[in-house]
């Protein structure tokens, strides 16, 4: 997927208030879901497909916190 001009970014939900390690999601693009380093916005993003992204968010929801 090339253009990604239309991604509406998200921080996540467990992301801290600090500046911490945080992520930003964007999945209002059709067939995809983007990931990518807050603190590094231009770094890359990380590319899934739905279902596998829905599939990490499950399980890692299954897990819980690490501490």
């Amino acid at each position: 997927m090339d253009d990604l001009t239309g991604a509406r970014w998200r921080k996540s939900t467990r992301s801290s208030s600090n500046g911490g390690a945080c992520v930003e999601v964007a999945d209002n693009l059709p067939g995809v879901v983007l990931v990518r380093d807050t603190k590094d916005r231009d770094g890359g993003t990380l590319t899934f497909e739905p279902a596998a992204w829905a599939s990490f968010v499950g399980l890692a929801r299954d897990i819980g916190p690490v501490s």
